[in-house]
């Protein structure tokens, strides 16, 4: 009989940040027929309700990520020495439970500290739970045996803030569903095209992204957008996705700027079909971040043959061939060079398309399914068993 596996964790839905791939990879765990134990707030239901996942729910008190935290630590660690002492292995995400066994990171609390905006007290909250997570994680991963994670980049930053020995860290890119993130039919597009604009001859850049602080690089965007529409020949609308504490403050401050007509905010939705159907919808998708540990809307639009702009903050920048260097945005901070950036791509906006294919169809290759395979082999071998884009693109061309 196969030991028992625990991963710790807020939440395991199809849905935006980690809480997909946590999905993913408890799902390929129990239907390989591992006992999988998880600890967390939310399950989604069909998982939850697989035989060989064992829900051990954390209760979240007024719906609170901050008063649920020291909960979480303490039942995951109740679990941990439960599963330990069967010869179990042990997965944490990031500082989320202080455990020594694997620890699966992709976002790093050092390199970036989020300005909180809103009431005094807003503010205040925000800070301390700054201060909380960088202790939590100066104190927890450094005791990681084996860390994996999900670029170069995050990997780079643990060895460079938390000290933890480079040998114990291996990457592996996340995964996704080809079947969803695709390149659409010529129906399918006219569809979504359809459902996005009222003018469908007018390209369509999208922004998918948290608008609660400065990180995703929405302030840089929207400096270069407005530079961008004091020109009569720029043609492009924005469309905006996301959610976060500066939503509305973004809103009135398109209206101020009388470019309500040339950006729109779209209700946010994170599943994969709403995502899908937005970005076979659209031509290009900019994410200028100050830090991404990977870019999980940037990878889905490549996958659907969209043009991608992408800082090289983000961890996905590291897989861009060669000849899409053009579409990295070296300096977050520079809305001219944003703007220069876009205007190139308009200029052959069609021919995008086609140079962004073969990269597209090698991400696609790299399923949720290999994603889990390779984790799997590292922590049950320990040896290193990184995504290889090379190999990955022997295999489309074949």
């Amino acid at each position: 009989m196969k030991p028992p596996w625990l991963i710790v964790s807020g939440d395991f839905v199809k849905a935006g940040g980690m809480n997909q791939p946590n999905y993913e990879f408890a799902r390929y765990l129990a239907d390989e027929g591992i006992e999988t134990h998880l600890v967390a707030y939310r399950v989604a239901d069909e998982l939850a309700a697989h035989p060989r996942i064992v829900f051990h729910r954390v209760p979240k008190p007024g719906g609170s990520y901050f008063l649920s935290q020291p909960l979480i630590a303490a039942v995951g660690r109740r679990w941990a020495r439960v599963i330990a002492a069967r010869g179990g292995r042990v997965i944490v995400n990031g500082a989320v439970c202080d455990w020594n066994d694997v620890n699966w990171v992709h976002h790093v609390q050092a390199v970036f500290a989020p300005q909180a905006v809103g009431s005094v007290l807003r503010r205040l909250k925000g800070r301390l739970q700054h201060r909380l997570d960088l202790a939590a994680e100066r104190r927890v991963l450094p005791r990681a045996t084996v860390a994996i994670t999900n670029s170069d980049l995050t990997g780079r930053e643990i060895v460079k803030r938390l000290g933890l020995p480079a040998d114990r860290i291996h990457t592996v890119y996340l995964g996704i569903d080809p079947l969803v993130f695709r390149p659409p039919s010529a129906e399918e597009r006219v569809a979504a095209r359809a459902r996005l604009v009222a003018t469908p001859e007018r390209p369509q850049v999208a922004f998918v992204g948290a608008l609660g602080d400065s990180r995703k690089g929405f302030d840089s965007l929207f400096r270069a957008w407005l530079a961008l529409c004091a020109h009569t020949d720029w043609d492009a609308d924005l469309i905006v996705v996301g959610a976060g504490s500066e939503l509305a403050l973004w809103r009135a401050r398109t209206v101020a700027a009388g470019v309500a007509d040339r950006i729109r905010f779209l209700d946010f939705d994170r599943s994969e079909a709403f995502i899908a159907r937005l970005l076979w919808g659209c031509d290009a998708l900019v994410l200028p971040s100050r830090y991404e540990g990977y870019g999980r809307p940037v990878q889905e639009a490549l996958c659907c043959g969209v043009p991608a702009l992408v800082s090289t903050a983000a961890g996905i920048a590291e897989q861009y061939p060669p000849e899409l260097v053009d579409l990295l945005i070296a300096d977050p901070e520079d809305a001219d060079d944003l703007a220069a950036r876009l205007r190139r791509w308009r200029s052959a906006i069609d021919g995008w398309r086609e140079r962004v294919r073969p990269f597209g169809a090698t991400l696609r290759a790299h399923t949720w399914r290999r994603m889990a395979e390779q984790m799997v082999a590292i922590i049950e071998r320990g040896g290193v068993a990184r995504h290889s884009l090379s190999a990955a693109r022997r295999e489309v061309a074949a």
